[in-house]
């Protein structure tokens, strides 16, 4: 697998395929933060994507894209609706209309591509500014900032490979998939078992919010991955922290 990107997903895909897939190029640099205003950012991570299907095009390479499947693509979704694939999207932020775009253009380039879109990934060599770092920093600083009603769909980062794994070895292209755990985890809950991990009871700074959950549809991913996320929904956040929270503290002295 040839491998744009030194970041949080390309030293994962490296990881975990190495050699494997060397007709596949995973585009994984990526704009990390969905909060991103800077225009720059966003310019430079298209103009990588121009660069990497013209490649790919001329070398009749296969494109891996990473998108999103979190907010910034569905928004908030109604109890009991998931968002699939193929349904009627207006990204409310944008970062969200930007993944969307660059979707458009991998589809219409004329190369072979799959499309992504993760939710939270969480794992080894994450960086100081992602979401469970940054929780497990400002709650052993003594002092976290929750919004009451929001929720995370935290994505162990093995999960994400074996789907990688299995669908370009089956030889899956052409689609766009949603790629997460399916089970949106209240902030609040996150925050109390990182807590009891650390021995530690953080100040919580509560902000004032509306229910924020999003829920995505893994109906298509596992047509083509049946045994996709095997960790059952009640023990998924706790085999989660128990897999990266060292990682993740360890971070904190960097």
């Amino acid at each position: 697998m040839r491998i744009v990107g030194d970041g949080f997903l390309a030293r994962n895909l490296a990881e975990s395929f190495g050699d494997r897939f060397p007709a596949v190029t995973a585009l994984a640099c990526g704009v990390s933060r969905t909060t991103t205003a800077e225009a720059a950012e966003y310019d430079r991570e298209a103009q990588v994507l121009y660069d990497t299907l013209d490649t790919c095009a001329r070398e009749g390479r296969q494109v891996l894209f990473f998108s999103t499947s979190s907010f910034a693509m569905y928004g908030f979704t109604d109890e009991g609706r998931q968002a699939s694939e193929s349904y009627p999207v207006r990204p409310p932020n944008t970062y969200g209309r930007h993944k969307l775009a660059l979707e458009s253009v991998v589809r219409s380039s004329g190369v072979e591509y799959l499309v992504l879109r993760l939710s939270h990934a969480v794992g080894g060599h994450q960086r100081p500014h992602q979401l469970l770092p940054t929780l497990v920093r400002n709650i052993g600083a003594g002092e976290v900032t929750v919004l009451r009603g929001a929720h995370r769909d935290l994505l162990d980062v093995r999960d994400l490979m074996h789907a990688v794994g299995r669908l370009l070895a089956d030889g899956v292209s052409g689609e766009v998939l949603n790629v997460a755990s399916g089970i949106p985890q209240p902030v609040e809950s996150v925050v109390t078992a990182i807590e009891q991990r650390l021995g530690v009871t953080a100040r919580r700074v509560e902000r004032p919010g509306p229910r924020a959950v999003t829920r995505v549809s893994l109906e298509r991913l596992r047509r083509f991955v049946p045994d996709f996320r095997s960790t059952p929904d009640e023990k998924y956040l706790d085999a989660l922290l128990d897999a990266y929270l060292p990682y993740c503290a360890g971070l904190v002295g960097d």
